[in-house]
């Protein structure tokens, strides 16, 4: 594989987007933070209070949604000055998969009541993630939605915010985006684009269930912030919402997450660290096969494994691979009660995967050499629910490709060109 189609590539993708990529300071762990980042909700109450002056106002969103201080959303639009001296009611709550403390690993998520606030809490994730009923956004003047996007097509949260819109415009009331930092910095966009065959983006319906997590022919890192994506979608499913997006402060595409200033709060019980965050669009298509990816462990999508499998051998098929940036040790791990229902209570024999330079981090790569490398190492016990692999990782030719002996940093290669002209089209969606 030519060196030329690996980090330039990438830079290429960046700087198409009017951003340039520090290298040497981004994979500095000593340095400190690029900039002191505002969210979207600290915006919205020292600058933007017009937007929710007199209103009742309904909130999407979870415990993930934090100002720079770790304060809630919740509580935030309940108690802060600016809010109440706006005349802003917060009335009611919706909250997408994991629940609104962001750390629930079920389906079938019941609406309750927010212990410190005494709102109610519709929940939107029942055996699927769903819209907000129409009923409850009636009683409400607009649709706050604040939620924290980890970088990559597959998180359900996006689908939530597009249903959300969807019905807001149904029930003619505005919407409001707090924006967020693409933790993956929006400067790098790669994988392949999800084949439109596989995507679904309308809401679910009987007999049609929702696709919140492989909505439209998006790559799988698409380098956007929900604010970004807010636009896009509004625009090309002409949802029709009337929207407004609420910027992030002092935030520019190339600062990865860890140098926002900005807490860390888990988005789901499965992203306890940003380390997971960053390897999650490697490993997230694993769910699909019976691999464990750590789930039932405290470094959830930071390794994968199986019982039978040897990691000495993955390894050294490894060693061909060109996959940059990150560091393959043998481990074994113990999954207690992992959601994925994978190995619980049994030994796990895995590769650990470490972040050792995340410019040079391509997921996708990673992704494609590590099935590359169990199909050939395992042909008869690794095994692959095809029909969901391909929705995750997007691609159903990339897969056969690679599983049918194809090399699979070619194969890669092959996904650039449309990842690059996807940067290019929605350039108009940006705001940063």
């Amino acid at each position: 594989m030519p060196q030329s189609l690996t980090k330039p590539l990438l830079v290429l993708l960046a700087l198409t987007a009017g951003c340039s990529v520090v290298y040497h300071r981004v994979d500095d762990p000593t340095g400190l933070p690029e900039a002191q980042v505002r969210p979207g909700i600290t915006v919205l109450l020292h600058d933007s209070t017009d937007l929710i002056r007199g209103k009742r106002l309904a909130l999407l969103s979870n415990d993930a949604s934090v100002d720079e201080n770790g304060n809630r959303d919740v509580d935030l639009l309940r108690t802060d000055k600016r809010a109440t001296r706006a005349g802003a009611t917060l009335v009611e709550l919706f909250s997408p998969e994991h629940g609104l403390g962001a750390s629930l690993d079920r389906t079938g998520i019941a609406s309750s009541i927010d212990r410190k606030s005494g709102l109610p809490v519709i929940s939107l994730y029942g055996t699927e993630t769903l819209p907000p009923p129409d009923s409850a956004l009636r009683s409400v003047d607009a649709l706050i939605v604040d939620l924290q996007d980890v970088g990559t097509r597959t998180w359900t949260y996006e689908g939530a915010m597009v249903y959300a819109m969807r019905a807001a415009a149904r029930a003619h009331k505005p919407v409001i985006i707090l924006d967020r930092p693409n933790p993956l910095t929006g400067a790098f966009v790669e994988g392949p684009v999800l084949d439109s065959a596989l995507s679904n983006a309308d809401d679910p319906a009987p007999g049609r269930p929702g696709l919140a997590w492989a909505m439209y022919p998006i790559p799988l890192r698409h380098g956007m912030t929900m604010g970004e994506l807010a636009r896009f979608y509004n625009d090309r499913l002409k949802i029709g919402a009337d929207l407004h997006i609420v910027p992030v402060d002092r935030w520019s595409r190339e600062i990865w997450f860890d140098r926002t200033g900005l807490p860390f709060v888990a988005p789901s019980p499965n992203l306890q660290s940003f380390k997971a965050v960053m390897l999650y669009p490697g490993l997230v298509a694993f769910e699909a096969t019976n691999l464990s990816v750590g789930r039932g462990t405290a470094d959830a999508f930071q390794r994968i494994g199986a019982p039978w499998m040897d990691p000495k051998r993955v390894i050294e098929i490894l060693k061909d691979r060109r996959i940059g940036g990150v560091r393959f040790t043998p481990v074994d791990f113990t999954p207690v009660a992992p959601g994925d229902g994978k190995y619980s209570g049994q030994v796990v024999h895995g590769l650990d995967i470490e972040v050792t330079q995340r410019s040079e981090l391509q997921t996708t790569r990673l992704a494609a050499g590590l099935l590359s490398a169990m199909h050939q190492a395992y042909p008869t016990e690794f095994k692959v629910d095809t029909t969901r692999f391909d929705r995750l990782f997007g691609s159903p030719a990339a897969r056969r490709a690679i599983m049918g002996g194809a090399d699979a940093d070619a194969v890669v290669d092959s996904t650039y060109g449309p990842a690059y002209a996807f940067r290019q089209s929605v350039a108009r969606y940006l705001l940063y």
